[in-house]
């Protein structure tokens, strides 16, 4: 094979895109020299990943056979594919993709090396007549399609195909030495175009820099030798990543397999036995375990992304680095609870210490980050600042977090606590990324760590740091249906119930009486169908305040929220019953399949089922409970993996969107497998698995109720029920200077800070009759300036209980 360096034309290539998000398996070694993550979809290989979990290196790798009379058939598009586990819970796969013309059918067998950064995919060809079978490899060493170089060369004499971005660098090299060689630029002068067009690879295209880039070679296959063991190696240099692939090359297949499955059998063994098989060949617990495990960082331990793909992947470029290969503290979080629902107490550990590296020096977490934890998008979610401090109590809880080991997280739990109370309960973006407001679910998940981090607290020695906490959370408590529960509307009369609770509230505007009388932005909907009345959106999210402990499963009010949910939100697929985000989502394929790509069309969920199926254990109702697992666990693709969204509208063949089946959206999505087995666990167990204790005792057994209603800048209320005391919160010291008659008379209280950096002052106005008027304002001494705005609260009602008896 020529060794000359002709550049291919075409430069740069065309626009890079990414490819189908709609994976069949995902794997890893669990080897420290290992450092590859592989995908696969469409009976081949998709992203590699090296030598970070977050960094994607390459598009796809597949195969092209060709053929007299022109005769070109690509094994991606032409031929039907099956998948299968080399064994239960162990992520290295057969695959057998038959040509739908049936002249040839390709075997694979492909695994990571767990010696080194290699990936090995060993291919069995057979056909009817003479074909030639041609590797295509589209490096992507740059996170990304544009900037890669590609050409041909050799090491010691053996032809091998190399890539280069980066600092990165790949070679792909065969057991049956390529007979030739081509490196081009993507739809200019790619192997796939060349095969295409003529049949033949042109000897002269031997590289193509800084663009699209991709490599081909012809396997050496003949009639006497039908089996080749493809290994694609990578480094820090060309040498580097050659001498990996020919090491894993002369290892020889078996070596590397008989290590790969030990590594995953060792491991799985440890874990508790929830094993399930609904379908033949597919034991779902040991395949969601898997994906837990292979989403997981080596060289940041703790650390796991949220999915190894690329949401509808094909419609996206260079402008989407981070696909779902990013870390989400909310999505770690739930990671970590499905490592400890299976009995692995360690990888849960792991992760609370990874999020305390990566907890910013205010308190909160990034709303998702690189593995280093610089943030990738900029917003806030109040939920995840605080489902760390859920996960640190329930493991010291179980045992696993010593109270000398708790010590060491003290820090860490003051920070998220006191960034919780300083800006909540307001959050700003709920957990689907976009609005800001009330959020019943971000709600919930904000009181129950005040609870949970109270208890910690306590256990630390620090009880009046522990006591703020508790008081802030029944202040809060109190209020989550003044802000979110709606009474009387269109809804309620079309569904036969009192109320209900709402998706989101917008924050508190001086245009609302309250929040729930706002606006809420859909921001995935087409310009001029954005805006839409809070009290008309709804979620499965209020379930969140069962499944936290706020609010008992039979409460009257929850009771008419899920039949509204179930008639606004329910879709009924073959699987069994599934639910949408919200009505009105925007998220997902548009109406005629076409990919979402900043609008579409919301599509339902498994993991919403898994949800609800907690929500139905909570109720006692198992049976219901293990129905909608059924339904979970029918939405998994071929491989058992399971989508972020299925396809609820008719076939669409030509779309790859079957019915019930999964969409153009993420697969896997670990936050899903985490759910699958928290879910098994709960069905075990006869009871919510992650749900914390504290909010059942506090609010549903004891019915506490808060003496305080709180005034702050990002939740200026406007009344306060009679017999409450005015707590004041702020963010600096000040003087308060209040009045109850219109200035007649006027007070100072001084306010005092507390162990969290919040100023407050308690203004003793309980007594006050109804329809009296506090009004106050503040003097900053720090400022040595009056805010010169005058604010009001009136004496309203007694509050009512805030919980219906059991």
């Amino acid at each position: 094979m020529p060794v000359t360096q002709n550049v291919a034309p075409g430069a740069p290539g065309i626009p890079a895109r990414w490819t189908s998000s709609a994976k069949s398996g995902v794997g890893t070694s669990l080897s420290p020299a290992g450092r590859i993550w592989f995908t696969i979809s469409h009976g081949i290989l998709n992203e590699i990943y090296y030598s970070r979990v977050d960094s994607a290196c390459t598009r796809d790798l597949g195969l092209i056979v060709t053929g007299a009379a022109g005769y070109f058939s690509e094994e991606k598009r032409d031929a039907t594919h099956s998948i299968e586990p080399f064994e239960d819970g162990v992520p290295a796969y057969r695959l057998v993709n038959t040509a739908n013309d049936g002249a040839w059918r390709i075997e694979k067998r492909i695994l990571a090396d767990p010696a080194r950064p290699a990936l090995l995919q060993e291919i069995t060809f057979t056909a009817l007549r003479d074909y030639r079978v041609y590797a295509l490899l589209a490096p992507h060493l740059v996170n990304a399609g544009m900037g890669n170089t590609a050409w041909v060369g050799e090491h010691e004499g053996k032809p091998v195909l190399f890539a280069s971005g980066r600092g990165s660098c790949l070679a792909l090299v065969s057991s049956l030495p390529w007979r030739t060689g081509s490196a081009g630029y993507v739809g200019f002068s790619d192997g796939w175009q060349q095969l295409h067009n003529t049949g033949e690879l042109d000897a002269a295209y031997q590289r193509a820099e800084d663009g699209n880039v991709a490599l081909t070679g012809e396997i050496g296959f003949s009639a006497a030798r039908n089996k080749a063991l493809l290994a694609l190696g990578f480094g820090a240099t060309p040498e580097e990543a050659a001498e990996h692939a020919f090491a894993s090359l002369k290892q020889g297949f078996e070596p590397a397999a008989k290590s790969y499955l030990q590594n995953w059998r060792n491991w799985q063994k440890g874990l508790l036995p929830l094993d399930r098989h609904a379908v033949p060949g597919i034991n779902f617990y040991r395949v969601s375990t898997a994906v837990l495990a292979t989403h997981r960082s080596i060289a940041m331990p703790g650390a796991a992304v949220a999915s190894l793909s690329i949401p509808w992947g094909f419609n996206k470029g260079d402008d989407d680095l981070g696909g779902y290969h990013l870390v989400w503290p909310r999505d770690l979080v739930e990671t970590a609870g499905g490592f400890l629902a299976a009995g692995d107490a360690a990888s849960a550990l792991q992760i609370l210490d990874y999020l305390g590296s990566i907890q910013q020096p205010d308190g909160h977490w990034p709303q998702n980050a690189w593995l280093d934890g610089s943030a990738y998008w900029p917003g806030i979610q109040m939920d995840e600042c605080a489902f760390p401090l859920l996960l640190a109590e329930a493991l010291h809880r179980a045992g696993h977090l010593p109270h000398a080991r708790l010590a060491v997280f003290l820090p860490m739990i003051e920070r998220a606590a006191g960034f919780v109370v300083r800006n909540g309960p307001v959050t700003g973006e709920d957990r689907w990324e976009e609005d800001a407001g009330y959020s019943p679910f971000t709600l919930a998940v904000e009181i129950a760590a005040l609870l949970a981090a109270a208890d910690l607290l306590d256990a630390c020695g620090k009880p009046d740091a522990a006591t703020y906490l508790r008081e802030t959370s029944d202040v809060w408590n109190d209020q989550v249906e003044r802000w979110t529960y709606v009474t009387g509307t269109a809804i309620c009369g079309q569904v036969g119930v009192e109320g209900y609770y709402v998706r989101i509230a917008p924050p508190d505007s001086a245009s609302a009486g309250s929040p729930k009388d706002g606006y809420v932005p859909i921001k995935n909907r087409p310009p001029g169908d954005t805006n839409r009345p809070a009290e008309q959106i709804v979620s499965p999210d209020a379930l969140a305040l069962v499944r936290f402990g706020l609010r008992a499963a039979d409460d009257p009010r929850m009771i008419d929220t899920v039949r509204v949910i179930d008639a606004q939100l329910r879709c009924d697929l073959p699987q069994g019953p599934l639910w949408y985000r919200y009505n009105g989502d925007g998220y997902g394929e548009h109406e005629d399949g076409a990919p979402f790509d900043g609008t579409g069309q919301g599509r339902p969920w498994p993991l919403l089922a898994g949800e609800r199926a907690h929500y139905e254990v909570a109720a006692g109702r198992r049976e219901k409970a293990a129905s909608l697992l059924a339904a979970l666990e029918g939405s998994a693709g071929p491989g058992g993996l399971l989508p972020e969204q299925v396809w609820d509208g008719a076939d669409m063949p030509e779309r790859e969107l079957l019915h019930g089946r999964p969409s153009g959206s993420a697969m896997p999505l670990v936050w899903a497998h985490s759910e699958h087995i928290k879910l098994l666990r709960s069905l075990r167990d006869g009871a919510v698995f992650d749900m914390p204790p504290q909010g059942v005792k506090r609010y549903i057994e004891d019915k506490t109720v808060s003496p305080f209603r709180t005034w702050r800048f990002n939740n200026k209320i406007r009344t306060v029920p009679a017999g409450k005391t005015l707590r004041v919160e702020l963010l600096a010291p000040a003087t308060v200077h209040w009045s109850t008659d219109n200035w007649a008379t006027a007070h100072d209280s001084q306010t005092v800070e507390n162990d969290f950096g919040i100023h407050l002052a308690d203004l003793p106005v309980s007594g006050l009759p109804k329809g009296s008027t506090l009004t106050f304002t503040f003097f900053w001494p720090g400022a040595g300036d009056w805010e010169n705005v005058d604010f009001s609260v009136i004496s309203g009602d007694q509050d009512s209980q805030q919980t219906f008896p059991r």
